[in-house]
């Protein structure tokens, strides 16, 4: 006999019905969720970049030797501020500038130069320190551009940079005899720069067809320059020569006064500072040698003493040296970033730089200076206007001729 189930068909329908209808209910009475946040994307992986080097580190090395102590500190100081100051003007550099002090030694520097892998040197300031450093460089082919004016240390890879007494004599006496000056004498101070003045004065002479009439040379000493002064203006020779003896009807001698005979020169190159010269201007007055008489000629030493102009007596003199326009822009900008005067041989280390940075593109990294490019026939330009260097590795500048009191009497040329 068949069991029933207690339970009705339809009332498991209803029942399942109820009991979906239950979820559905429970479903529509819950509380609804808020949806989720976005999330962040993930991060872009990022690859660390590679360092860059620096910039030094494809560039050839260039050693500046100055003295950044010692007694020579703000000269020194003053060219490497410029040298720097050069190295920003340039915007992006051609080659490294290393710095190193020679008060401690000339030749450990330039060994410390070498060292650090240097190819060029610009410096020593010193001639005194020019066998030093060349001796530290011996067998290697790194040119040295010395800031010295001594010509007698050039030679071999040793190049003279400094501002040369014998051009500036050349430049004025040449200027001088055009301007119809035939006749002339100098006056030079003992010592290595006298002997250079007065070879470069007989050679400007002849060079300008005039005729030298005396060179003498004196001690820097003011007790003795009425000494030189009468010396170089024939002065007794010209008191004997100004009378004749007559003889009196006692017999006795007597010189008949007359005018005393001009002095045998229409120039005379004072190779001196301008501060020395104007020592010489009363002896030269007092032997017949007075402002106005002659005409007093410089070297280029004057350019560095702003207040000869002050001074009247030596109003119309000439001397020649390079052009300032360039220079006194340099000053402005040296004082604003320093709040000091540049020293006038500032210029020296900026131009060196400069033309290091001219010759790079001939210079591969990691090669031997192109040396002969130093020797360029047309030369290079910087603050102090054109210049070149002669076979025997000394500079060869474009200077103006400047009268006191007058300005610029005859251009500098802007090229040779």
């Amino acid at each position: 006999m068949a069991i029933k189930s207690g339970v009705e068909p339809g009332w498991q329908v209803l029942r399942a019905g109820i009991i979906g209808l239950g979820v559905l209910v429970a479903a529509c009475s819950m509380p609804k969720k808020a949806p989720p946040a976005a999330l962040p994307p993930p991060p872009t992986a990022v690859t660390a970049p590679k360092p860059v080097p620096p910039p030094e580190a494809s560039l050839n090395k260039v050693a500046l030797l100055v003295p950044l102590t010692g007694p020579n500190a703000a000269l020194g100081e003053s060219i490497a501020n410029a040298a720097a100051l050069a190295m920003a003007d340039l915007g992006k550099p051609q080659v490294q500038l290393l710095k190193f002090d020679t008060a401690p030694g000339a030749g450990e520097a330039a060994a410390q130069a070498l060292a650090a892998g240097a190819g060029l040197i610009l410096g020593p300031l010193l001639a005194s320190d020019v066998p030093a450093v060349s001796a530290a460089v011996a067998g290697r082919p790194v040119p040295i551009l010395s800031f010295s004016n001594d010509a007698g240390v050039a030679g071999g890879d040793v190049f003279v940079m400094g501002f040369q007494p014998g051009a500036a004599i050349g430049r004025v006496i040449a200027y001088a005899r055009s301007r119809g000056i035939e006749r002339f004498a100098a006056l030079v101070p003992q010592g290595a720069y006298g002997q250079r003045a007065q070879l470069a004065f007989v050679r400007a002479v002849n060079d300008a067809g005039g005729r030298s009439t005396a060179v003498v040379s004196y001690a820097r000493d003011p007790g003795k320059l009425a000494a030189a002064a009468a010396q170089v203006t024939n002065y007794d020779a010209r008191v004997r020569a100004s009378g004749k003896p007559q003889i009196r009807a006692d017999g006795t001698v007597a010189r008949v006064a007359g005018a005393l005979a001009p002095v045998p020169f229409q120039a005379l190159m004072i190779a001196d500072s301008g501060t020395a010269a104007a020592r010489f201007l009363k002896p030269l007055a007092r032997f017949g040698a007075a402002p106005g008489q002659i005409v007093i000629l410089g070297t280029e030493l004057w350019n560095n003493e702003p207040g000869l102009e002050r001074v009247p007596a030596l109003k119309g003199a000439l001397y020649a040296t390079v052009a300032d326009a360039r220079f006194n822009q340099l000053a402005a900008r040296y004082r604003a970033r320093h709040g000091t005067n540049p020293s006038r041989l500032a210029s020296l280390g900026y131009d060196a730089v400069l033309l290091a940075s001219s010759l790079a593109a001939r210079w591969p990294l990691g090669q031997i200076f192109p040396r002969s490019s130093l020797l360029a026939r047309d030369g290079f330009a910087g603050i102090d206007g054109a210049f070149r260097f002669t076979s025997s590795g000394v500079a060869e500048r474009a200077l103006e001729v400047d009268q006191l009191g007058g300005g610029t009497v005859s251009p500098a040329p802007s090229s040779f």
